[in-house]
């Protein structure tokens, strides 16, 4: 017996014998396509060399290709386990002709790999055909030799193909492989056309038409070809089996999970084993491409296929986690062709039995809820939809959940009232935000993400994606398109944009699609925290709601964004590590240029704690450290160790953050482990070069750090040095000489400074010889002393007077003090005289000839100054004045 790995390679062998290029298969996302939510088809990821917008890789190619149905149009999930074929999870094996070869040599490729290569009895193959596809129909005669018996024309679209309403199109035609007449069933086109006997194993797609709103309307000027084989159901078909549960993949799965639990597959648990092996290829392959469980979108259909298994589980007895113990023998199966599975083992491993041991709560109480409910409930019976709606909105039990759980009781789910129930939920929810004081302009965002949902950000994994537009605003209002020279909100099903949030600025970037669209993003905003809004304008073209576009993130400016956030993640820790524990982040702004941090500490970092601060952070980014990403409840995280960061609002899931040296100070855990959504580098060495250009007081109790890392951070280094040499080349000295030579120009000025100060001291006082100096006078029977000094140290002018009041003995002493305009001003009256002149009045009427206001001191001395220097004499003049009227 060929096993389903030997028939993978066998198909692919072939064809690369047959001078095909063997596609690897592409992710289980679809960047290209943003109608999918997954690739469904073996031909999606080739769609755009179809259509004419990429490039081929070669003439002709082959693949096996991943693909999931199971959410959004292809969504087989409710039958998976009850049906012989229906699956979340399937390989498509296909060939492709890209304008190489058409319908002759693809059917004779066909027909000689079913018969010769897998060696299929042809006796129990026909095929079909569209009805008016004469020429298939006489290829088949001719290279097959099939009777016409055994070629059934069909008139239906089953058997014709196209990418849409517009676009290419054609024929299709179909192999079917029978099982023989102990199975029931027709052959195809029959009234019992939808039994088991006769089974489709091989589409080949004839793409040879173009059409218009679903009308052919001319020929493709170079015919391809499209096949698509499922690798299961070939499988079931060389295996002998009926069911493609049991081909020898799905039975190794099967066993593995009837030894975890003791329980055989057969009879009533026969379903619940079918399910979990299904469920959790599926499950593993969508996160080893990158999908993780959430609320919303992909990752909300991925937790759905998990909680599926995981009830399934909790039926067959399963007392603990089962799905994360399953993980090797998957990969023991299928990790050799697709090492991505074996790669992700850890991360789907932790990701499983934290999802299940989560589950396992709801699940608990949300079944005895369900049991009691329907006590009364018989077969054929229907759970009310308010009760639904109860079970989902207060115990988190998903609708499809619980008419799951209800199926095998033949019990139904009030469908129309647990959406009026939630319809009602959605106003009241409505009416408090309205109420909660937001802006009245916001309520265009909340229609929005009510009608659509919210964005799915793909952006961790891509810069790059196709996205569906959902809407459209333009000066406030919703529009159905916007046109060339517009400022317009664009919002889609999907983008990789980060919206302005958690201190990190948002990306920009570009939209394009056709009829030369040309949109330049310039920033995205995170309306209600849930949607995705990119703002741009209009270049190039027109935007209508419904379009598909390609949108693309500035990546030079996303690294350096990214570069940035993860530096403050580093800055934290190091804080923490030289300051204390204390230390917690207040705030942050993470741009493309410079990050900003605010953190709780009492006082100023020295100079010393700067530098280790700087010196640790740039040694764990020298580590290199893989940068670690993980899903966890907000409670599970901090426990872990995880820093919730300020200002933040979580979910019931938050993403974990670890980065830097793996095993800090030989703790087991990471440098760094936070509470994040931003974007991050994927390893500590993409950051390059950290910063810290500045660091200051913000409040009471908080300190700012601004800094810079990789490119900018070494602009920087280069700035001061080429000022250091500027500087250098001024003293005329080397650069390593300029701290030494700066120091001895100081010191040589101070010394100067000092000379200087003493001579205007001695000019001041006389000369030096102790003489009075000549402004001494008279005025009414009071000595009195004016000087007018230019460049003189106001900090000099107490000392001056007091020698002056000594020298007169009695008297009155006033000096100005002239500094490049402005004016210090000082009175000094001797002791014997204070009770007939107070120095405060006197300094304030010559204060008040400067310009200024005020003055102060004591009744023997007093200070104060004016920015009118040029009015000194009249500030003496002042003093002269009240002197002889005695007015102070």
């Amino acid at each position: 017996m060929q096993s389903t790995n030997d028939i993978r390679r066998a198909f692919l062998d072939y064809f690369a014998g047959n001078e095909h290029y063997i596609a690897p298969s592409a992710p289980l996302v679809p960047y290209n396509d943003p109608t999918l939510m997954f690739v469904a088809a073996g031909m999606v990821p080739f769609k755009n060399v179809f259509t004419g917008l990429e490039s081929p890789p070669a003439p002709r190619a082959a693949s096996s290709q991943k693909c999931v149905r199971a959410g959004g149009k292809h969504n087989d999930l409710d039958n998976v386990g009850y049906t012989a074929r229906h699956l979340t999870f399937f390989e498509m094996l296909g060939n492709f002709s890209f304008g190489d070869y058409f319908k002759e040599r693809a059917i004779e490729l066909a027909w000689n790999l079913v018969t010769r290569e897998l060696g299929l009895d042809r006796e129990r193959l026909m095929v079909t055909i569209y009805h008016t596809d004469d020429q298939a129909h006489d290829l088949w005669r001719k290279i097959a030799g099939l009777p016409e018996d055994k070629i059934v024309r069909i008139a239906t679209k089953d058997n014709f193909w196209a990418a849409g309403p517009d676009g290419p199109c054609g024929p299709c035609s179909e192999i079917f492989y029978d099982y023989g007449s102990p199975v029931a069933g027709g052959p195809p086109g029959s009234p019992d056309e939808d039994g088991d006997r006769f089974v489709e194993i091989w589409n080949l797609v004839f793409m040879q038409h173009v059409q218009a709103n679903d009308e052919i309307v001319g020929d493709l000027p170079r015919p391809s070809i499209d096949t698509g084989m499922g690798l299961e159901r070939i499988a079931s078909v060389m295996q002998g089996q009926q069911n493609v549960f049991e081909t020898d993949t799905f039975r190794a799965l099967i066993e593995a999970s009837e030894s975890l639990l003791g329980s055989a597959a057969d009879g009533e648990t026969i379903a619940s084993h079918r399910v979990i092996a299904d469920h959790l290829r599926s499950t593993s392959f969508l996160m080893a491409d990158g999908v993780l469980p959430s609320n919303e979108g992909r990752g909300y259909v991925l937790r759905r296929i998990m909680r599926r298994a995981m009830r399934h589980a909790h039926l067959l007895g399963a007392k603990d986690p089962l799905m994360h113990r399953l993980v090797p023998a998957l990969v023991t199966e299928m990790g050799a062709h697709y090492p991505e599975l074996a790669r992700a083992r850890p991360l789907i491993q932790e990701t499983l039995e934290r999802e299940e041991t989560r589950f396992r709560q709801t699940l608990d109480k949300g079944l005895r809820l369900l049991d009691e409910e329907t006590a009364g409930l018989a077969e054929g019976g229907e759970l009310p939809g308010e009760t639904a709606f109860k079970l989902y909105d207060t115990y988190g039990f998903p609708y499809d959940l619980t008419e799951d759980a209800l199926r095998a009781r033949g019990i139904g789910v009030d469908k129309a009232g647990f959406d009026v129930a939630m319809a009602r939920q959605k106003e009241a929810a409505r009416a408090a935000w309205k109420g909660s004081g937001a802006a009245a302009d916001d309520e265009i965002w909340f229609d929005i993400a009510e009608r659509e949902g919210s964005s799915e950000f793909t952006g961790y994994t891509s810069t790059e994606v196709e996205g569906r537009v959902v809407a459209l605003v333009v000066d406030g209002k919703e529009v159905a398109k916007a046109e060339a020279g517009q400022d317009v909100v664009v919002l889609t099903n999907q983008t990789p944009f980060y919206g302005e949030s958690g201190g990190q600025t948002g990306d920009s970037g570009r939209i394009a699609g056709a009829n030369d669209l040309a949109i330049s993003v310039t920033e995205t905003s995170k309306p209600l925290g849930r949607l995705h809004a990119m703002h741009g304008h209009v270049d190039r073209g027109s935007i209508s709601v419904g379009d598909s576009v390609h949108l693309t993130v500035d990546t030079p400016r996303r690294d350096r964004i990214r570069a940035n956030h993860s530096a403050t993640h580093l800055l934290h820790a190091a804080l923490r590590n030289a300051l204390g524990e204390h230390v917690t982040q207040k705030g942050s702004l993470v741009a493309d240029d410079r990050l900003r941090f605010d953190f709780s500490h009492p006082k100023a970092l020295t100079a010393e704690e700067i530098a280790a601060v700087e010196a640790e952070v740039n040694a764990e980014i020298r580590l290199n450290e893989t940068v670690g990403t993980r899903l966890m409840s907000p409670d599970d995280a901090i426990e872990a160790g995880a820093m919730a960061l300020f200002g933040e609002k979580y979910g019931d899931e938050v993403r974990v953050l670890s980065m830097g040296n793996s095993n800090w100070q030989g703790s087991g855990k990471s440098y760094s482990v936070e509470l994040c959504g931003g974007t991050h580098v994927r390893a500590t060495g993409d950051i390059g070069l950290f910063r810290i250009v500045s660091e200051s007081a913000v409040s009471s109790g908080v300190r700012r750090i601004e800094a810079l890392t990789g490119e900018a951070a070494r602009q920087w280094v280069v700035g001061r040095e080429e000022a250091l040499k500027a500087v250098a080349a001024t003293l005329k000295t080397a650069p390593d000489e300029v701290e030494a030579r700066v120091a001895a120009l100081v010191e040589e000025r101070r010394k100067l400074e000092r000379e200087l100060a003493d001579a205007k001291k001695a000019l001041a006082l006389g000369g030096g010889g102790g003489a009075a100096p000549s402004a001494d006078e008279e005025i009414a029977g009071v000595k009195f002393s004016g000087q007018v000094l230019d460049g003189m140290n106001p900090k000099e002018l107490r000392g001056l007077l007091d020698e002056a009041k000594n020298r007169m003995g009695s008297g009155v002493a006033a000096i100005v003090a002239v500094n490049e305009g402005r004016a210090a001003f000082a009175v000094a009256v001797t002791d014997d005289l204070t009770g007939r002149f107070d120095a405060v009045a006197l300094v304030q009427a010559g204060v008040a000839a400067l310009g200024g206001k005020g003055g102060g001191g004591r009744a023997d001395m007093a200070q104060g100054g004016g920015p009118d220097g040029d009015k000194a004499d009249a500030a003496l003049a002042a003093v002269r004045e009240a002197l002889a009227s005695e007015t102070v």
